[in-house]
């Protein structure tokens, strides 16, 4: 198993790289810029609009702000009168105030030496903003994944035991509706029932807004998670419940359960020890890219709930152009559905015993 996972992980180096330039290339694309989106007052002239621009380095040609982003830009300098000071560069020198002179920028490591820059718009580094982030998103990912299988698995498991009955037919039901009710849409009712008609749930943020110094543990303002985390979680029960409802109809059929079944073993011991496992076998492959769903439905639904997590920070980036806040989602995106696939791989064989990886 160790080789073929270094082996996977081998191979999505190239993926990753190609994510990365693909990313950019679209997103220095796009229509306006952040020049545009951060000065948006009419009254200031184009020669200041030009030294911004300069400043933060988007008036470059795209492959060099590709490179100065992944690479940094120490290395691409050098010390070419011999005091002490880099002066030269391999590449276009940055001109930090735009009048025409080219100075050298403080140092940039780069994304491949663990530093995604500093955000135009909020104008700290990036590495601060996602650690402030990233708890709130694992939290919430997290809740709702757990929700999904707590809730999706036994669901499916049931209804392929009672296949025809009511509670098959209600569950199918339930699926579909889950499945068409658009994540954004069930958030503004939730919120609109449960927060303000009936007051019974917060409408929105991680903690109350009066406390300081960070919000408590979990187990104290599980009020602020149950809605975000329902919303989040729908999608989730509706396709495990359905999958492992399938799978566990083509598991009852086969010799072994009618064999345990005629031995006396009581049903309950014979669907979840005996046909579980196996029925579990092709929800594997979908627990890996429900990682990189999570992440990408928490977009929309941390915005709906107004939760200070990655996703909506990776929105109001968008909104704002903010590149290196932008990037900095789109690889952690493209690290987790990288890993999710290979964990889906992994847990195929943990969970089948005749895969091997040899």
């Amino acid at each position: 198993m160790l080789k073929y996972t270094l082996r996977r992980l081998l191979q999505a180096i190239p993926t990753f790289f190609g994510i990365t330039v693909f990313s950019y290339l679209l997103m220095t694309a796009a229509p306006g810029g952040p020049v545009s989106a951060l000065t948006q007052d009419p009254r200031i002239s184009p020669a200041q609009r030009q030294i911004l621009a300069a400043r933060l380095g988007v008036n470059d040609p795209w492959p060099v702000q590709y490179l100065r982003w992944l690479l940094g830009d120490t290395w691409m300098r050098w010390d070419s009168d011999g005091d002490g000071v880099a002066d030269s560069s391999f590449l276009i020198p940055l001109d930090a105030d735009g009048d025409g002179n080219p100075e050298q920028p403080g140092d940039r490591l780069g994304i491949l030496r663990g530093d995604f820059g500093r955000s135009f718009f909020y104008r700290r580094p990036v590495n601060d903003l996602i650690g402030e982030r990233v708890a709130a998103t694992l939290e919430l990912g997290f809740a709702a994944l757990l929700l999904g299988l707590v809730i999706g698995v036994p669901v499916g498991i049931y209804a392929a035991v009672k296949k025809g009955g009511v509670f098959d037919n209600s569950t199918r039901i339930v699926a579909v509706i889950f499945n068409a009710i658009p994540v954004f849409w069930l958030g503004l009712i939730l919120l609109l029932i449960f927060g303000s008609q009936l007051h019974w749930l917060p409408m929105g943020g991680r903690c109350p807004t009066s406390l300081t110094g960070g919000c408590p543990p979990v187990y104290q303002r599980l009020e602020y998670l149950i809605l975000p985390t329902f919303a989040l979680a729908t999608g989730a029960i509706a396709v495990y419940s359905r999958y492992m409802r399938a799978s566990m109809l083509d598991v009852m059929t086969q010799d072994y359960m009618r064999t345990a079944l005629s031995k006396g073993l009581s049903g309950r011991a014979v669907w979840f020890k005996h046909g579980a496992r196996n029925a579990l076998i092709p929800l594997a492959t979908f627990l890996g890219p429900a990682i990189t769903g999570l992440l990408s439905g928490a977009a929309i639904t941390e915005t709906i709930f107004s939760w200070p997590g990655l996703g909506r920070l990776g929105v109001g980036a968008v909104t704002s152009q903010d590149y290196p806040v932008v990037m900095a989602v789109v690889i952690i995106g493209a690290v987790a559905t990288i890993f999710g696939y290979i964990l889906s791989d992994i847990l195929y064989g943990v969970i089948d015993p005749r895969i091997r990886f040899d």
